[in-house]
């Protein structure tokens, strides 16, 4: 007897279709298969943070050393005389900076420029016991602005790229000493 069309269609649909290759593994080589991909990509996101926050722990940065408006001064202006002696200290050391120039990695360099240390050590002569009091405050007031993990004066000087924070910094720990009544 001959099969007619509808009988011949109706075997064609019982007839097991090739399974596709995903139903070929089993369920753990699945999860190998999909664990080894997130593993490559959480490493790639961990390797992308990496590099987008490396930034963020080398260098001090303060949105007034990114935002500047050109100035001409004819000079810096001069020290504001405060009447306590440890923010009078500061506020010199502050111009002196300003005066003379900024530097990195030396106390003063050939040229007469000055870090943080050495600004306050001229202006403090012979005061050892007024120039430790400055540097105390002067870190406080670092501390305050970018976090505890500075821990000393000279590691801000060194990470800056420029004077103008460490001259702003003597500024501030200038009014804070004052505050303090330092």
């Amino acid at each position: 007897m001959a099969a007619s069309p509808h009988t011949a269609t109706a075997q064609a649909d019982q007839q097991p279709r090739p399974a596709p290759a995903a139903d070929s593994l089993s369920l753990e080589a699945r999860l190998a298969a999909v664990e080894a991909a997130m593993t490559v990509t959480l490493d790639q996101a961990a390797v992308a943070h990496e590099v987008r926050t490396a930034y963020l722990h080398t260098a001090p940065v303060d949105l007034a050393d990114v935002v500047t408006v050109p100035l001409t001064p004819t000079s810096p202006p001069s020290p504001q005389t405060y009447p306590t002696p440890v923010a009078a200290l500061l506020e010199r050391a502050r111009h002196r900076m300003e005066t003379r120039g900024w530097c990195a990695g030396a106390a003063v360099d050939e040229a007469g420029a000055v870090c943080l240390i050495g600004a306050i050590r001229a202006e403090a002569g012979a005061d050892d016991g007024l120039a430790a009091d400055a540097v105390s405050v002067l870190l406080d007031a670092i501390q305050r602005r970018f976090g505890s993990h500075i821990d000393s004066v000279p590691t801000f000087n060194d990470a800056c790229s420029s004077g103008r924070a460490p001259a702003r910094m003597l500024g501030e720990a200038a009014v804070m000493a004052d505050a303090r009544g330092l």
